[in-house]
């Protein structure tokens, strides 16, 4: 099956149910499917429809949904695009997409306005949002499009159909993971399983589906905190929809823990997604808040939240589950291992009462994951032997153009295709795995991957930087902060501020280096590559950090 013609029949089932909604702004799912079918024949006007892709470089909100939807039903491929990145980045991305066309928030359209004309693949260039302003002549509103068009017709399609996500990765450039709508369809049936109710195996089988799932009462409504860029948040809204639920979106461009909670208590969020300790301090912080002023905010909507992407510790848990219980309601912390490259490596569950349950960085592992070494065999439980997490099953094909690294991310073993990203791990004598993380030296900060890199190349352009390295260290607020290890020139003078203040035309402000430390010279090993050992101890010894 495939998720536009999945969609289109929960909205004949359900016309006047909600499926999505962002602050006063909702859409009936008969909204969402007529405002997406309008997009569709625009899209289809500019000649876009099977394999091509879509690229979407916008905040969350109801506009990034309806985008994904349109391209969809034209059968072309949704993909997601940082709305972080500067034009440099940007110009790479949609260049390496192939992008026919490409949905950005208004607030881009100067960093695209500075690309756009060297990007002639693009047909057709759509602004959502504005304020009013009318998009730039090289594009067309999106609210514009809704209302010149009419619905497209509906059309077959395929379970081989693509969604595409897009990774920062472990090789500095981001690369495009490419998910049929089948094998996202079967990742689905575990939710169905979760609600006690038969997956669809057919088209005329879902709205039934979606209607049982609402006569129990379980239609879910996701808080999508987290970006909807990123997996977490993007799988699962594919997911909650595919089940008949809506997706919710905050109206703040970055994390506002009292808006979420707000929002979470008005809408009735059933589910959230976040990214560890980076969302869930804040959203602890703000319940403390409410419980001390007693306006405790109402969570008993609230069943699960899910986490992938970042640590995500037992001490932050225990604050969220005991405000849930003092609320009089249970709520499942479900702590994933998972990647753009494949969902259900590992994970836990953590509920009111804290203790191992919620015990950082042990998971257990997925039904169809497992933990081998680099030759291929499998890790024996409890001999400390350290593994790479692989997953099977329904997992994506391989990174969009780009064979290569396919080839040593989706490797074949034991007769089955694995998803292999470079996470390492132990496994304890009772199958119990432990995350020792991945085995480049990507930084994770904030959900965000960063690849040192790209990070040392941008500093070495500098004329006071002879040599750099580039590394995270342990943070409360980022997980991982990134730290530039320098080695200036004689008589340089720039101030740290400086130094960062010099990267910003190149670099995203979430690759800024939070952290400079300065050495006479920096060590690199025999043949000239980075000695990262060397750095990241360096850096944790300059900044107090124990290691």
């Amino acid at each position: 099956m495939n998720l536009a013609s999945v969609w289109e029949q929960i909205a004949d089932r359900q016309p006047d149910a909600l499926a999505l909604a962002h602050g006063d702004t909702t859409r009936t799912w008969a909204e969402f499917d007529e405002r997406s079918s309008r997009l569709a024949a625009a899209l289809g006007a500019a000649g876009i429809g099977a394999g091509d892709n879509v690229a979407c470089a916008l905040l969350n909100g109801n506009e990034y949904i309806e985008a994904g939807y349109a391209a969809f039903k034209v059968r072309a491929a949704p993909c997601n695009v940082n709305y972080r990145y500067v034009e440099a980045e940007l110009l790479y991305l949609i260049d390496n997409s192939d992008a026919k066309a490409v949905f950005f928030d208004a607030s881009l359209a100067e960093r695209f306005g500075h690309v756009h004309e060297q990007l002639t693949g693009v047909r057709l260039w759509i602004q959502v949002g504005g304020e009013g302003e009318p998009a730039p002549d090289w594009a067309v509103g999106f609210e514009t499009l809704i209302a010149d068009n009419d619905p497209a017709a509906r059309i077959e399609r395929s379970g081989q159909d693509l969604w595409l996500l897009y990774t920062g990765g472990t090789t500095g450039n981001p690369k495009g993971v490419m998910w049929p709508h089948h094998n996202i369809l079967t990742i689905t049936k575990r939710l169905f399983d979760g609600y006690g109710v038969t997956m669809p195996t057919s088209l005329d089988q879902v709205g039934q589906a979606a209607a049982s799932i609402a006569e129990l009462d379980l239609t879910p409504r996701q808080m999508a905190a987290s970006p909807l860029m990123h997996g977490t948040a993007g799988i699962g809204a594919l997911m909650y929809l595919t089940c008949g639920g809506a997706v919710v979106t905050m109206t703040s461009r970055s994390l506002d823990a009292d808006e979420l909670w707000q929002t979470v208590q008005d809408r009735r969020c059933t589910v959230a997604s976040i990214v560890g300790d980076v969302f869930c301090t804040p959203m602890v912080e703000s319940l403390d808040r409410a419980s001390e002023a007693g306006r405790p905010y109402d969570l008993t909507s609230l069943a699960s939240i899910t986490s992938s992407g970042v640590m995500w510790s037992q001490p932050v848990k225990d604050r969220l589950l005991a405000h849930a219980h003092a609320g009089g309601t249970t709520v499942i912390l479900n702590d994933s291992l998972g990647s753009s490259e494949g969902v259900g490596f590992a994970g836990k569950q953590s509920s009111a009462g804290g203790g191992a349950d919620t015990e950082t960085a042990t998971f257990t592992l997925g039904p169809d994951a497992a933990v081998f070494t680099e030759d291929g065999r499998r890790v024996e439980p409890g001999s400390d032997e350290r593994g790479l997490l692989a997953v099977g099953g329904p997992i994506p094909l391989g990174y969009y153009g780009d064979p290569v690294k396919s080839a040593e991310t989706f490797r074949e073993i034991e007769g089955q295709r694995w998803s292999i990203p470079g996470d390492w791990a132990t496994v304890a004598a009772d199958g119990t795995v432990t995350l020792l993380g991945r085995g480049s030296v990507s930084i994770n900060t904030g959900g965000e991957k960063v690849y040192p890199e790209e990070i040392e190349e941008a500093l070495k352009l500098l004329d006071q930087i002879v040599d750099a390295n580039v590394v995270g260290v342990p943070d409360p607020k980022w997980g991982a902060a990134v730290t530039a290890i320098v080695q200036l020139t004689d008589g340089a003078i720039a101030t740290d501020t400086e130094l960062v203040d010099s990267l910003r035309a190149s670099l995203s402000g979430y690759k800024l280096p939070k952290h400079i430390v300065r050495v006479d010279t920096l060590f690199r090993s025999p043949n000239g590559k980075s000695d990262y050992k060397w750095a990241v101890a360096t850096a944790h010894k300059a900044l107090g950090i124990e290691q």
